[in-house]
């Protein structure tokens, strides 16, 4: 009896720690966003996260009306910090480069998509994005 308990027991813990791990550490998907920085700030009640919004070109239908592309994600806290210290950043393009989860936790953000690197990009007085300067946050690990 005492063995079957451990058995159970030993399969019960391994199966949630399964879950909690697929659940919120796998990383569902990886890929990069361009557009212009909407807004970044640092926010929360018990875990200060960074929450930022960016502005991607083209325009996405919608069934009330045409509406722009808006990315919302979490940043890592060097991402942040860096975001929040750039200077005009308004005009610029910038590439994110995120991970998706498949849900958020607190410390981690409010959003499933965590940015974990930028690349501010070179703008041509057309609009469009010329080579990346070497302004980079590395991502982290």
């Amino acid at each position: 009896m005492k063995k079957v308990i451990l058995i159970a027991s030993v399969v019960i813990v391994l199966a949630l720690t399964l879950f909690v791990y697929f659940r919120y550490y796998w990383t569902f998907a990886d890929g990069y966003k361009e557009g212009q920085l909407n807004n970044i700030m640092c926010k929360g009640y018990i875990f200060k996260t960074y929450e930022g919004k960016l502005i991607q070109s083209g325009y996405k239908g919608g069934g009330s009306g045409v509406q722009s592309n808006e990315f919302e994600f979490s940043a890592t806290e060097e991402v942040g910090k860096f975001l929040e210290q750039l200077e005009d950043v308004s005009s610029k393009n910038i590439k994110l480069h995120y991970k998706e989860y498949n849900n958020s936790l607190p410390w981690r953000g409010f959003s499933n998509f965590v940015v974990d690197s930028v690349i501010i990009l070179n703008t041509t007085p057309g609009g469009g994005a010329q080579k990346a300067d070497k302004t980079e946050v590395p991502p982290v690990l």
